[in-house]
């Protein structure tokens, strides 16, 4: 049987059309999930490394020994001396600079929040023990600039600042400010899993 040549013109049209019909839902609820290929918290969070490989967690400690010279006051220590509300404010920036690292994580990398991502000790006066400084250094009791260092050393796998250096102040003071608050706030004390960045505001995540 011939066809014409308008029957099947007609007949591509329709089929288009039907086509197109069935594929709106589709490109409209894709558009609309946040899950799809433009997930914030897929390729960006810093604490989520492929395979999980600590390792490669900027927020795990590594497992080799850091010579406790690294990380302790030295003879004679004298830190640098400045205003306090500028300190802190330089503090804050450098709180977030990844320059200072050398795997491209910062301090708020792992500390984003002055209420959270901390463990409950960090609402003690300092000196006081921390587990990973014990563990990795053998150093039982550690000042709030002895930990900068040592975050310096270890999770950012970097040189730490000279003792008398600006720097050291200004994050050390930034790191005070966050303590107060962080008491204010009963201590919470970050879960398990609170290191991540993407956690608590992931769009992705199952609701309950």
């Amino acid at each position: 049987m011939k066809v014409s040549k308008q029957s099947a013109a007609r007949s591509l049209i329709a089929a288009a059309t039907l086509g197109l019909a069935f594929a709106a839902p589709f490109a409209v609820a894709a558009a609309s999930n946040p899950c799809a290929a433009k997930n914030p918290c897929s390729a960006k969070n810093p604490c989520a490394m492929p395979g999980g490989a600590a390792s490669k967690n900027p927020c795990a400690a590594a497992s080799g020994k850091v010579d406790p010279k690294l990380v302790t006051r030295p003879a004679g220590y004298k830190p640098y001396k400045g205003d306090h509300a500028a300190l802190v404010k330089s503090g804050e920036a450098l709180w977030k600079d990844t320059k200072l690292s050398t795997n491209g994580s910062s301090c708020a990398t792992c500390h984003s929040s002055p209420t959270a991502m901390f463990a409950p000790t960090f609402a003690k006066p300092y000196p006081h023990q921390v587990a990973m400084t014990e563990e990795r250094a053998g150093v039982k009791q550690v000042q709030l600039d002895e930990m900068v260092q040592f975050c310096m050393v270890v999770p950012m796998a970097a040189k730490p600042l000279p003792w008398d250096s600006k720097e050291l102040a200004a994050l050390t003071a930034y790191a005070g400010d966050l303590q107060k608050k962080f008491k204010a706030n009963s201590g919470a004390a970050a879960p398990s899993g609170g290191m991540n960045p993407c956690g608590a505001k992931n769009p992705c995540a199952a609701r309950k």
